[in-house]
């Protein structure tokens, strides 16, 4: 079973949003890496090409929390409507209703994020969970 079969099962209202992935990818990299000056940005390889967001993380330039902590801050946070989208694709989409999404909905999912529409928190799912990921953030 694919990700949005398994969403709308648990009754969340999925919108697919193609060709978002670029501007939401901008958007979470001006909420919560605007701290972060474009050499640091490029020094940590965050949203260049084949690099990553989540080296926000990763790198420690950013306060969040990992692994099971993470899994249940995100499990916790009230969530009324979220966009999750892909590091490396465009696939984007708005989940409304989605207090029941959990990080164990995630789990099939490598380079994913979840953000509220406000940007005020994040739950990142990466390609190297268990070294690194899953994490957890609020903005600053």
């Amino acid at each position: 079973m694919d990700l949005v079969d398994l969403l709308r099962m648990k009754k969340v209202r999925v919108t697919d949003i193609p060709k978002w992935g670029t501007y939401l990818r901008n958007q979470w990299e001006h909420h919560f890496a605007n701290h972060l000056t474009d050499d640091e940005k490029r020094s940590i390889y965050l949203n260049v090409a084949h690099g990553y967001l989540w080296h926000l993380f990763s790198y420690g330039k950013k306060a969040c929390l990992e692994g099971d902590s993470a899994e249940k801050a995100f499990n916790e946070e009230p969530k009324k409507a979220c966009f999750l989208f892909y590091q490396h694709s465009d696939d984007a989409f708005i989940l409304e209703n989605s207090s029941m999404l959990t990080a164990d909905d995630l789990l099939n999912e490598m380079d994913v994020y979840v953000v509220d529409k406000e940007f005020t928190w994040t739950y990142v799912r990466t390609h190297e969970t268990g070294w690194c990921g899953p994490y957890f953030s609020r903005k600053s």
